[in-house]
């Protein structure tokens, strides 16, 4: 893979992690076309997930579908999951992009929520996808919190995933140290921003939340508190550190039986790259770890292009596995 390098003037972690804000790329996908897909879950709950398939406008034969999966308080359309998509469709693939469970467009047709450990939605997503569309196959792509799903999802299934190949950007391999590390007093302005989203989408539109569950989420005043309050009771964990445990990645990524490009910059401020360097990926073979000193957060702007250097770097990976 070539070597990343920031691009001026995102030198840091910081600065690479806050340019998707300060400098966004276009988000158009012309002259590419879309439409929308729904997918009813079939678990009594009536949610309905939202996904976005986009056409090329030069479909190239024989390739996958991919599909894209956002981070906490993301969407289909996400910048990162836009600039994915746009790679990809220049390149001929097609491209489904999706919205968890209550998430961007979901949330109103859906009472429940997504966290790390949903991956039985994932499962069965990719039952539901037309045969049309996997013909080809299916590959997958998830950034942060989904890339977390994406890995346990991978390490239950093994062998019996539809999918040929995967990638995650920046997954909390271990989500107890990923929420200590982002709740440090340097990372109080991305904590807060952060739960200030999740607290709007909790409580959205087509939420069915009671009248205690409200207010634990409001009054959550940590990431940690609202998934301690929230999420663990409502979804059968006994705490925050019991979700946490029960859900991690680590436990899971040994299981994983297809090739999986794990990509995590070690200067992530929301991540400890602690995490990342002290994992034996020798242990897997079908994993493929791809550590670089610099890139933020979902950042990595590099010197040769304006396409992020991770796009490049999974459209490569599935090129070439």
């Amino acid at each position: 893979m070539p070597p990343f390098r920031p691009r001026f003037p995102w030198w840091g972690g910081d600065l690479q992690t806050l340019a998707n804000r300060l400098r966004p790329l276009a988000t158009t996908l012309a002259p590419h076309s879309s439409d929308r897909l729904k997918f009813p879950l079939p678990d009594g709950t009536g949610d309905t997930l939202l996904a976005s398939l986009d056409q090329p406008a030069a479909p190239k034969p024989g390739t996958p579908l991919s599909v894209l999966i956002h981070g906490l308080t993301g969407a289909e359309d996400s910048h990162y999951i836009l600039s994915m998509a746009r790679l990809l469709l220049d390149r001929g693939w097609r491209v489904l992009r999706l919205n968890l469970r209550g998430a961007g467009p979901s949330r109103p047709l859906c009472g429940q929520h997504y966290y790390a450990g949903r991956s039985q939605d994932f499962r069965v997503l990719l039952s539901l996808v037309p045969a049309e569309l996997a013909r080809d196959g299916i590959v997958a792509v998830g950034y942060s919190l989904g890339g977390a799903m994406l890995l346990k999802y991978l390490g239950e299934e093994g062998d019996n995933t539809p999918l040929t190949a995967a990638a995650t950007v920046c997954a909390p391999i271990d989500l107890a140290a990923a929420c200590r590390h982002m709740m440090r007093p340097r990372n109080r302005l991305y904590h807060r921003y952060i739960l200030d989203l999740m607290k709007r989408e909790a409580t959205g539109e087509g939420a069915l939340v009671s009248a205690a569950e409200r207010a634990a989420i409001l009054g959550a005043r940590t990431v940690w508190e609202y998934d301690d309050r929230f999420i663990a009771p409502r979804y059968g964990f006994a705490s925050a550190p019991d979700y946490y445990e029960r859900c991690r990645p680590t436990r899971f990524m040994s299981g994983i039986r297809i090739p999986t490009l794990v990509l995590a910059a070690l200067d992530d401020p929301w991540i400890p790259g602690a995490l990342h360097r002290g994992y034996d990926w020798s242990s897997n073979p079908s994993l493929r770890p791809l550590l670089p000193a610099h890139g933020g957060h979902v950042g990595f702007h590099g010197r040769d292009s304006r396409q992020p250097w991770s796009d490049v770097v999974v459209a490569r990976f599935f090129d070439h596995g």
